[in-house]
């Protein structure tokens, strides 16, 4: 799907660029697009490096269990149905804990490792339970205090303010986790009325 979306895209571009007469720079570009692209790539992994650094430094220095200890009754509200101490519960908070902080890519393991914690909770194992559902869409809203990741974009672009953009990213992340957690408690009142999954 996604590679015919992007066939689609290249192959309007050219004949857009044909329709006005601009055919031949399209070769130009697509190369110097490709290099500026592998630039992006070079440049992101020093800053990908010097974070997920900083985030093993969190982790060994114990400043994560600081962020977990605030995090836990968050998190022990939003999935009632994953017992307190179990490793699925950990995971979870180390996934909330590393979105807060923007490292997107520090946060997906853990989003995984706790998707199959919670797996093994579930009774019905070809349906998502309701703990499943609500970390999804936790995970995907993230309340993001530090956007590391897009301030690396930005750094790596050329941008001459990389950093301008947290406050808007912390309103506009806080929004769309209020409406997701605001969703998610409706849909599980209309199951609870229903008698369905608790």
């Amino acid at each position: 799907m996604i590679n015919r979306l992007w066939f689609y895209l290249m192959l309007i571009g050219i004949v857009t660029a044909g329709f006005f007469g601009r055919i031949s720079i399209v070769p130009e570009v697509i190369f110097s697009a490709a290099e500026q692209a592998v630039s992006i790539c070079i440049g992101l992994i020093s800053i990908m490096a010097f974070w997920l650094g900083i985030m093993r430094i969190i982790e060994e220095s114990g400043l994560i269990n600081v962020i977990i200890k605030i995090l836990r009754p968050v998190a022990a509200f939003l999935f009632p149905g994953i017992p307190k101490n179990h490793p699925a519960m950990s995971a979870i908070l180390m996934n909330m804990s590393a979105n807060l902080l923007g490292m997107g890519n520090a946060a997906t393991p853990f989003g995984l490792k706790a998707m199959e914690k919670m797996q093994q909770l579930n009774p019905k194992k070809d349906t998502a339970s309701l703990d499943m559902c609500t970390f999804l869409a936790i995970n995907t809203s993230s309340l993001t205090l530090v956007p590391a990741t897009v301030i690396a974009l930005r750094s790596a672009t050329g941008s001459m303010n990389p950093t301008e953009i947290i406050g808007t990213t912390l309103i506009a992340t806080a929004t769309s986790t209020t409406v997701a957690i605001l969703f998610d408690r409706g849909y599980r009142f209309l199951e609870r009325k229903k008698g369905g999954m608790s």
